[in-house]
């Protein structure tokens, strides 16, 4: 039963972890255009559509890399912040590798763009940390054996 709950608690964390980094990586890659003083403010509306595909590309990208990360946590029983934030950043730089071609004639990556490498690690950094806060405190919990109740007190006749 305990796995059922930890389950939904995974699910969970990985959702807000995904919906942090899409904000991350939108509002990253939408900051040059922020930072021009001739661009009107831009509709929320249209902000909160945007944030909504960026929470769809990354949770879809980033699914397998970070569910190899909680398998790992969650076997070994790793409740470090740090585990989770560099975690985060190997998802991260994985999701955007994964999105560039590979060239295996000179075994390397070619197009790689610093600044949107450092985004996407920042972000799995970020969402490694949310996901630690909302579900990485507790990983491999619901292996252990419930505390036992102290004896109730007996009622004096």
């Amino acid at each position: 039963m305990a796995l059922i709950g930890r389950l939904f608690v995974i699910l969970f964390g990985f959702l807000g972890a995904s919906l942090v980094a899409g904000m991350i990586v939108v509002g990253a890659m939408l900051y040059p255009e922020f930072s021009d003083m001739g661009v009107e403010p831009i509709d929320p509306d249209a902000l909160n559509i945007i944030f909504g595909f960026g929470f769809i590309f990354v949770s879809g990208f980033a699914l397998l890399p970070a569910l190899i990360v909680v398998l790992i946590t969650e076997a070994f029983n790793i409740r470090s912040i740090l585990a989770y934030a560099l975690g985060g950043a190997a998802v991260g730089l994985a999701c955007y590798l994964g999105l560039l071609p590979f060239d295996p004639g000179s075994m390397r990556f070619d197009g790689i763009v610093r600044r949107h490498l450092e985004i996407m690690t920042g972000a799995g950094i970020v969402a490694g940390l949310v996901y630690w806060v909302i579900a990485g405190r507790n990983a491999g919990a619901w292996r252990e054996p419930p505390r036992a109740l102290p004896p109730a007190p007996r009622a004096t006749p």
